[in-house]
């Protein structure tokens, strides 16, 4: 048996382009929602009396969260439509960013970072599998995941400059107040535009309990571990116990769901080469490129003295540059070449990116230094980003899509996290290292000390990026056919063939 070489343009929703809008300005509030808090956790810290020790809760609350329930709210779409939990999930982040907005204490804003963070884990997954399930055309395909994966790549960036011009301009809480109308829009728009894929009560299958307890308790574990490596260092005692603890519910998990009929991640879905790889990928990439923003952000405004609408225009030729190489390139490239042959010069490009940072000073020139390590970045996660989130779910049933977003979305929580925290404690102990042998006092050999640490930091992630690179040329060896199976398609062969 073989599948239709060509698409049905018929059967073509007439409204996806419109619907592919509503999925990317959602998938642009997660991704910006990760970082449009940092440039105004100083106002926010100040205004609420947040403490010195606190103050990481405002981002970890949300990361914790988020990366924690991934699983969980991928499998929700799978079992109750990707439309459902999408509108849910919206309107859900509307509500925690008001609370968040009006936060009158620290209490309120840690929860409502957490609620935005929970409502976040069920939209994400939503927005990658509508997106996997309208578009069937390849090349239509290519340039929707194009889009994505150029939001994917510069929304972090984006967040940085937005979150710049709201604290300088207006406060801190309308980095959170603006996702109120857009959240409140896209739901409506979501709601008149979408396909409904609900499925009736007669026909859902289980909700795996024990599968969402050990996959979401071992994220949860990790990503709090990871964040709370930054301040208490990799062998404190409760650092350690997480780590292990989150590995040791994974595995349990993994052996779990290979006896589970409704399994909450189906192991075929990671056990594929290419969908594995492109997740490995990925989230080493966040590891190297989450880094990077931190680190770049302290640089410019504490060490050049930029501004926080500076700083975050500083990043926009980042930003650029991954829309480009996301949609200008990858994009038409993507049906016409492997997958590998995008991914891993991406990867290289990236960390080139990063090898010429490792030469920052404190006098180095933003358009000597900054600028050209920006544009080689962007361009190499444009390339990363677009064909990994499209493999992430090419090839899978309807049915098991939430599920296989879950898992790249996963990736890249975890990445992001696990980056933060291991960079900044490597710069740290570097600075740290550096003083302890100098005239600590001296404010410029602080400075020297703190980019000598983020220089140090950089160069790991340059090799983080590398090693990326080789898992990627080994692991990946997708090749474009025509007619190729999408989703749509092996639900439908598996039908025949059942």
């Amino acid at each position: 048996m073989s599948s239709q070489p060509t698409p049905d343009v018929q059967a073509a929703d007439p409204r996806r382009w419109w619907a592919l809008a509503v999925i990317a300005i959602a998938q642009l509030m997660i991704v910006l929602d990760a970082t449009i808090v940092n440039i105004a956790l100083p106002s926010a810290q100040k205004d609420l009396g947040i403490s010195d020790g606190d103050r990481q809760w405002v981002i970890t609350a949300y990361t914790l969260a988020f990366g924690g329930l991934l699983l969980l709210g991928g499998r929700l779409g799978d079992l109750f439509g990707r439309k459902r939990t999408f509108t849910i999930g919206l309107l859900g982040f509307a509500v925690a960013s008001a609370i968040g907005g009006f936060a009158v204490d620290p209490t309120m804003l840690f929860a409502a970072r957490a609620l935005q963070g929970a409502f976040g884990a069920i939209l994400a997954p939503s927005a990658l599998s509508l997106l996997s399930n309208t578009f069937s055309d390849p090349r239509e395909r290519a340039t929707a995941f194009g889009v994505f994966g150029a939001i994917a790549g510069a929304g972090a960036g984006i967040g940085l400059l937005v979150g710049g011009l709201l604290t300088e301009y207006l406060t801190w809480r309308w980095c959170l107040f603006v996702n109120v109308p857009i959240a409140i829009g896209a739901a409506f728009a979501a709601f008149y535009l979408l396909k409904r894929d609900h499925i009736d009560k007669g026909h859902r299958v289980k909700l795996d309990l024990p599968g969402a307890f050990l996959g979401c308790g071992g994220l949860l574990a990790i990503v709090y571990g990871t964040s709370e490596a930054e301040s208490r260092g990799w062998g404190d005692w409760l650092v350690l116990t997480c780590l292990l603890g989150g590995i040791a519910l994974l595995a349990i998990f993994a052996l779990v769901e290979r006896r589970t009929p409704n399994a909450l991640l189906p192991t075929h879905i990671v056990g594929d080469r290419n969908r594995g790889g492109a997740a490995l990928a990925v989230g080493l990439a966040v590891v190297g490129m989450f880094g990077l923003f931190l680190f770049l952000t302290y640089y410019l405004q504490v060490v050049k003295g930029y501004s926080p609408v500076l700083a975050g225009v500083a990043f926009l030729p980042m930003v650029g540059a991954i829309i480009i190489s996301s949609t200008g390139i990858a994009a038409r490239l993507m049906t016409r070449i492997p997958s590998r042959n995008l991914i891993v010069p991406g990867l290289l490009l990236a960390a080139a990116g990063m090898a010429w940072l490792t030469q920052m000073k404190v006098d180095s020139p933003y358009a000597g230094l900054v600028l050209p390590a920006e544009l080689l970045l962007g361009l190499g996660m444009g390339l990363v980003f677009m064909p990994s989130m499209s493999l992430a779910t090419l090839g899978v049933a309807p049915n098991e899509a939430g599920a296989a977003s879950a898992t790249i979305n996963s990736a890249q929580q975890v990445g992001g996290s696990i980056g933060v925290a291991l960079l900044n404690t490597i710069a740290a102990s570097v600075t740290t290292t550096y003083l302890a042998t100098r005239n600590a006092a001296d404010p410029l050999v602080q400075s020297q000390g703190a980019v000598h640490g983020y220089a140090v930091a950089t160069a790991v992630a340059m090799g983080i990026l590398i090693g990326a690179a080789v898992i990627a040329f080994f692991l990946i060896d997708h090749r474009p056919a025509p007619g190729e199976a999408t989703g749509k398609d092996a639900e439908a062969t598996a039908q025949v063939l059942a």
